[in-house]
């Protein structure tokens, strides 16, 4: 009997919006898998993230054009889209309403969105896929057509959610430095030297240890802007120690070598450190929303065959 076969666009569309949605607790199953709001998410988060793989392979990035195209896409989504980086109102704030809030801008809530998307909605989903395609990591895997066809899907979606989803809007000056901000992302993407210009440094981690450093990397990120404010009495400081996380980060995970097939273990241990506090979470917030235990465990069934299957193939 044939083996069913699942594209790798199609596996990213979906994953793309399991990870940043409904793994994350933003969007719990009752309504993640409502019919309309699934089809609205993953054509959001799906086209996204296809889009932004498709731009690092066309114009031969590596991982760190992936996390500067995902923070363009955070900023697509949450400030062009949604606008909770400028409304005071938006139902997932909390105290980040009014804690970094200034010239009506959510500065504190836009980083942590920015850094999130980069991160968990495109670099994170776009590196399980491949690890589940390793015969196709290097190819595109979206023809022009497919790639007009998304690039149309998800502006008609910005459009929607900007429309229609909340009565919220932005102040004008705001709102156009927003597109700026995206465009520069993109354009610092397209400035990085090509992967074949880049000498490969370092060697491949050790997987325990990029584990712990997923683990403790994401651990830090989300007390730092979840429970930061409650401690420090400063939004400039939260927000220098944001940036300072990711890119101790990066500078740490540029040391390592990402592109050889023996790498294939450590981008997984990398990965699924940094999902673990999502895991745990889902566990906890089984007492708000009903299902969230049952998505922690299939995220972890989900990430021990995989890891069988790198093990047995590599």
């Amino acid at each position: 009997m044939k083996k069913l076969y699942i594209p790798p666009t199609l596996a990213l569309f979906l994953l793309s919006p399991a990870i940043g949605e409904l793994l994350s607790g933003s969007s719990p199953p009752l309504e993640f898998f409502n019919p309309f709001a699934f089809f609205f998410m993953a054509s959001l988060y799906g086209s996204g993230a296809i889009i932004m793989r498709e731009l690092k392979i066309r114009w031969k990035k590596d991982f760190r054009a992936l996390l500067l195209f995902g923070a363009a896409y955070g900023i697509l989504e949450e400030g062009l889209m949604v606008k909770s980086f400028f409304d005071p109102q938006w139902v997932d704030l909390g105290i980040l309403g009014t804690f970094g809030r200034w010239a009506e801008v959510n500065w504190v809530w836009a980083e942590m969105l920015t850094i999130y998307h980069a991160v968990f909605t495109i670099t994170i989903p776009i590196a399980l896929v491949e690890l589940c395609y390793p015969d196709r990591k290097d190819e595109r895997w979206a023809g022009k057509r497919l790639f007009t066809s998304l690039t149309v899907l998800i502006s008609a979606v910005t459009v929607i959610g900007f429309l229609f989803l909340t009565p919220y809007r932005p102040p004008p000056v705001q709102y156009a430095l927003t597109v700026v901000a995206m465009s520069l992302f993109i354009y610092a993407a397209y400035k990085l030297p090509r992967k074949e210009k880049t000498k490969t440094k370092g060697k491949v981690g050790d997987a325990k240890i990029l584990f712990f450093l997923g683990v403790t990397g994401s651990s830090t990120f989300f007390m730092l802007f979840w429970a930061g404010p409650a401690f420090i009495d400063s939004p400039i400081i939260i927000m220098l120690l944001g940036l300072a996380l990711i890119l101790g980060l990066q500078k740490i995970y540029s040391r390592y070598d990402w592109s050889s097939p023996s790498s294939a273990l450590s981008r997984f241990a990398a990965v699924a450190g940094a999902l673990s506090f999502m895991i745990c979470l889902a566990f906890i917030l089984e007492f708000q929303y009903t299902g969230m235990s049952l998505v922690g465990i299939a995220t972890m069934v989900g990430l021990w065959l995989l890891k069988r299957r790198i093990r047995r193939t590599g």
